[in-house]
């Protein structure tokens, strides 16, 4: 597969994760607290979205599958370090 083919779909998924980072920061700013079963649901549904995105791209051979992994966990750890900002205001 084409390098460039490589890099745009790593970059897609970098822009969805981006996109669900936002999501939960504005949903935590404006809307609901962490413990709130909505930002649960949100958070989890997105996650898992991702993940299935993550998978499709790493099965054709677009992405490999390590650098799948550090995308997810990569997302997991700025939303787990908004969560901790948002209950130290």
């Amino acid at each position: 597969m084409a390098i460039g083919e490589r890099e745009k779909a790593y970059e897609l998924l970098k822009a969805d994760a981006q996109k669900i980072l936002q999501l939960i920061g504005v949903q935590m700013e404006n809307l609901t607290m962490p413990q709130c079963p909505l930002y649960e649901e949100v958070l989890d549904t997105q996650m898992f979205g991702l993940s299935r995105e993550i998978d499709f791209a790493v099965r054709l051979g677009l992405i490999r599958a390590d650098e799948g992994r550090e995308l997810l966990g990569s997302l997991e750890r700025q939303v787990s370090a908004l969560h901790e900002a948002s209950t130290h205001k």
